[in-house]
């Protein structure tokens, strides 16, 4: 009944377009703080579907961004000073199970809607105060990755698959690794344990994973596989351009639906990608904020899902992306 009923007024919001801000007594204040730099394309797709909405509601809304790539305390700090300013809603990525905590718990207190984007506590609602979590199912997706990227795998022979965490210690992509190795440990056990599976902290920064990996690489020649748990495998596949390194000799894969990614899989060079829609990321926050300050209706959990991209999908893909929704 809550499913339908949000969707009911969903629909109502929707089909007012920018009429409903009119019917407000003074636009909504909403803030939008994450863990990630300006620089990371995944997260200009999240902005455009959070303005597209934002300006549905003619709500007043601003993003911020950290200065450094993936820095808990910056984001700590641009949350307090949103904070401050009074907002009616906060959304926020949590990529921490303890960094966030007291600030969402005395946000809640003050009567701001939390709702966690992105990324969530890994003990979901149990874990921190925020009202629902839109975003991705990280386990299921790192595990559908290494499912659909075992077709790719040759039929014969020792199979070295390298699983390329970026953010160590943070939930995103711990959780992606931990579903890509599940994943590679039971095709292990169904396959004569002729897999090698090796984890490497590879970092957020295009041009240190490609140093590390590439490292990598020199010192196992014989690498079958790299899973990379965002989208920088793309800087990986410029290392094995510039050695000479035909596509397909090195099977790679991760996640986003971005230009460069969508390059090197039309290359060849990057074979399974999953799609977590970082637009609706965006979008539907905002929708349930305003439901919630408009009809009383909680905010729920949306699964925006593990999408498998492989080179096929590429064509269609390209035009979104260009118009930055994908």
């Amino acid at each position: 009944m809550k499913k339908l009923l949000i969707s009911a007024a969903l629909g109502a919001v929707l089909a007012g377009g920018s009429a409903i801000g009119s019917r407000a007594q003074e636009p909504m204040k909403i803030v939008f703080t994450h863990h990630s730099s300006a620089s990371n394309p995944f997260w200009q797709a999240v902005k455009k579907g959070f303005d597209d909405a934002c300006a549905k509601i003619q709500a007043n809304c601003q993003m911020v961004f950290t200065q450094t790539e993936g820095s808990i305390e910056q984001q700590s700090a641009n949350m307090q000073a949103a904070l401050a300013a009074n907002p009616d809603a906060l959304i926020t990525s949590i990529v921490d199970n303890n960094a966030f905590d007291q600030i969402i718990a005395d946000a809640r207190a003050a009567g701001v809607t939390v709702i966690a984007s992105n990324v969530d506590d890994t003990e979901g609602a149990a874990g921190n105060a925020r009202q629902a979590f839109i975003g991705q199912g990280f386990i299921p997706a790192g595990y559908e990755l290494g499912k659909k990227m075992s077709e790719f795998f040759p039929k014969e022979g020792k199979i070295r698959a390298l699983v390329g965490v970026s953010a160590p210690g943070q939930n995103w992509s711990e959780q992606r690794a931990a579903g890509v190795m599940k994943f590679l440990e039971e095709y292990k056990a169904a396959n004569g344990g002729r897999v090698v599976i090796e984890r490497l902290d590879t970092g957020t920064d295009g041009a240190v994973v490609a140093d590390r990996v590439g490292a990598y690489l020199s010192a196992h020649p014989d690498t079958t596989v790299y899973f990379d748990t965002g989208l920088w495998h793309a800087y990986v596949a410029q290392v094995l351009i510039d050695r000479g390194i035909e596509p397909g000799k090195v099977l790679m894969g991760g996640f986003d639906i971005v230009s460069e990614v969508l390059q090197q899989m039309e290359a060849g060079y990057i074979q399974v990608q999953v799609d977590q829609q970082p637009y609706m990321q965006g979008f539907m926050p905002v929708m349930e904020a305003y439901l919630a300050k408009n009809v009383g209706l909680l905010p729920a959990d949306i699964d925006t899902g593990k999408g498998i991209i492989v080179k096929e999908d590429v064509p269609k893909l390209k035009e979104l992306a260009a118009k930055g929704v994908r």
